[in-house]
Order: structure tokens, then sequence, then C-alpha cells
């Protein structure tokens, strides 16, 4: 049921991004969402329409920095959310060496009725 947002800067081959991709739906099944429901779109930017701070927090990021968006049901615990977290920035570094600094995730909590995958249907809702 996530539907995944994933922004980085221009100019990685698409292999590249299939395997961002892949890297976080493996993280999101570890998670307990089934492997095939993926939903994902993955956008890139120029430079000045990706703008992040290089060290908010006290967190060196560079140019390879990688925003993720996570829209999801609510209902997972903050240790879920947690090891979620630690699960991407380990894929994605393992994947495509992707430094865990340059690793930005937020996860929005929906109700489940707030979901339809088509047919103009609330699959979820009670």
């Amino acid at each position: 049921m996530p539907l995944v947002r994933i922004d980085l800067r221009k100019g990685k081959d698409a292999g590249y991004r299939e395997r961002v991709g892949q890297a976080v739906q493996d993280a999101l099944a570890g998670a307990g969402v089934p492997s095939d429901d993926r939903f994902q779109i993955i956008q890139e930017h120029d430079e000045d329409g990706l703008v992040f701070d290089r060290g908010y927090l006290g967190i060196a990021r560079t140019d390879d920095f990688i925003a993720i968006q996570i829209t999801w049901s609510e209902g997972r615990s903050l240790e879920q959310k947690r090891a979620l977290y630690r699960a991407i920035a380990d894929g994605l570094h393992a994947q495509v060496g992707l430094r865990p600094e340059d690793v930005f995730i937020n996860l929005v909590e929906v109700k489940k009725e707030n979901w339809s995958f088509g047919d103009g249907e609330a699959q979820y809702a009670p």
C-alpha cells in the first residue's frame, strides 16, 4: 500500500535509479509490505529543483542527496519506523554506494480508507 516518491539530482543512469527503487522496495518488504505492492515515482531534478540544507542537524550532505517520501497506512510502531529508516539507508549504501548522510526519509501516514488502487473503489475501507 505504500506510495513511494524518490527525488534525486539529474545525472544518474537508469540502472542507478532502478537499484535505488529496488533497495527501497526491499526495505519495505522487510517491514512487512507485500513484495508485489510496488508503486514508486522516481523524479530527477536540476540543481535548483532539489533544494536541501547541506548541514542541517550536523549531517553533511552532498550532491548525491536523495529525498524519499513514503505514504502508507498508519499503525506502525516507532521501532518499526526506525528499522525501516536503517534498512533503506543500508540498502542504498549496499546497492549504489550512497552515503547514509545523503538519505532523507519522510513518512506520511494515512487512514486505510484514503487509498484507491483502481476501479474507483476504496479497497481497504471497512
